[in-house]
């Protein structure tokens, strides 16, 4: 499990986060929402390592790792998918999946293991290993990262925004590989700009704005609560329009974030 409590953090002296606290169990997706700016991608940079915070703790497991570098954290079991492409295009599936297990290279028996194991639960991945990966779809590289991702057997995966860039049909294999991450006990946090994509998958939703934690609740009941939909996620239906007035200003109450209502 990871738990943040009470996280304050920035650049340059300024504080973008104010005090979030947030927690996803194993085989639970928690995902976080919001208006551009909120503060969602500095969270995984926290938890990463890549930022340490002011003030606030980070327990992974019951652990401390507050401030901890990345290389310790990596250590610690937690990986991440990149929200920009992380893949070498010149490589191989096959080169770039055990790129993930460089920090234990040396213990060929285990990267082994972890190779196969990791290919067994991605077939998609299992088909294309000899593939150069500039050749993939883009679904199907984000499908590679994520397998990379899984060479060091985490405990957390953190995900920014892995639906960024791709055709409606590449999602479906997001969806499918987060789902088996979901299976093998993983817990993910995952920050992401697709908000009915995101909250359909997640089993937490967590929604920000202005660098703190606005609401935590069922990800269901964050896309059905109006005001959330109204204030944060592309505009929601007013009360005093009737129903015909309602279905030509706002048919959609919840749209992709950033977009207009």
């Amino acid at each position: 499990m990871i738990r943040l409590e009470g996280i304050v953090a920035g650049y340059g002296g300024g504080n973008v986060l104010q005090g979030v606290t947030l927690e996803v169990s194993g085989g639970e997706l928690g995902c976080i929402v919001g208006p551009n700016g909120a503060g969602k991608s500095t969270v995984l940079r926290v938890v990463s390592g890549l930022l340490a915070p002011s003030a606030g703790t980070v327990h992974l497991d019951g652990e401390d790792i507050t401030g901890l570098p990345p290389h310790e954290v990596l250590a610690r079991g937690v990986t991440q998918v990149p929200q920009t492409n992380g893949l070498f295009s010149n490589l191989t599936v096959r080169d770039n999946i055990l790129m993930g297990a460089y920090v234990i290279r040396r213990k060929r028996a285990l990267v082994k293991e972890r190779y196969e194991r990791v290919l067994d639960l991605f077939p998609l991945v299992k088909d294309r290993t000899g593939i150069k990966c500039g050749n993939l779809s883009g679904g199907q590289r984000r499908m590679v990262e994520f397998a990379r991702s899984l060479m060091l057997d985490p405990g957390l995966v953190l995900l920014d925004e892995p639906s960024l860039g791709l055709d409606p049909k590449s999602l479906g294999v997001i969806d499918e590989a987060v789902a088996i991450m979901l299976q093998a006990g993983k817990a993910v946090l995952m920050v992401e700009q697709n908000v009915r994509f995101g909250l359909r998958m997640a089993n937490t939703g967590i929604v920000m704005e202005s660098g703190r934690v606005l609401m935590t609740a069922p990800a269901d009941q964050v896309l059905d609560d109006p005001e959330i939909a109204d204030l944060y996620f592309g505009g929601a239906v007013r009360k005093d329009l009737d129903a015909e007035a309602a279905a030509t200003a706002t048919p959609d109450p919840i749209q992709k974030e950033g977009s207009a209502p």
